[in-house]
């Protein structure tokens, strides 16, 4: 697969984006040393390559509604693809779950789920148990606080190495 070149500036801009995201070209331009136009002109080159593919707040639930986040371990019954695209296409239709993704090993999937209760992820489960996703069982991890949320280590992704200097 061929990735996009990108330079010491494009991953300060992609660094910076991914912690603040909301802040102003000009600001963003003058904190990786280029021109405005020449800032903008790089986002519309990343954002074309599909590298940057939105914008999102990271919205503090805990101070807008009672929820509770769920990962749940999914193990198909088939493993069969038709198996593997109905459980996708069934997924999609629901929106508590917020990520999923297919896994190599012991199970399938691995989703996350933010609902109101327990009773609202209980009645989720239910619905695609009902569906036929194919789920022939699954597991189900409550999330009792966060500990850590960053954003990707651009640096350490590009460099192909762990090693700290």
């Amino acid at each position: 697969m061929g990735f996009l070149k990108l330079d010491k500036r494009d991953v300060a801009l992609l660094s910076i984006l991914s912690r603040e995201g909301r802040i102003a070209k000009a600001a963003l331009a003058a904190q990786v040393n280029l021109s405005a136009t020449a800032c903008g002109d790089r986002l519309a080159r990343l954002e074309s390559a599909g590298i940057i593919s939105g914008y999102r707040a990271d919205v503090a639930l805990r101070h807008l509604a009672s929820h509770v986040t769920v990962f749940v371990q999914v193990e198909l019954g088939s493993h069969r693809a038709e198996a593997f695209q109905r459980f996708e296409s069934v997924i999609a239709q629901h929106d508590e779950i917020v990520n999923c993704w297919a896994l190599g090993g012991g199970f399938d999937y691995l989703m996350q789920v933010i609902s109101c209760d327990i009773d609202s992820y209980q009645r989720l489960m239910d619905a695609l148990l009902e569906q036929q996703a194919g789920v022939a069982r699954y597991f189900t991890y409550i999330v009792t606080k966060s500990v850590k949320s960053a954003p990707p280590p651009f640096d350490v992704l590009l460099s192909g190495t762990t090693e700290r200097p």
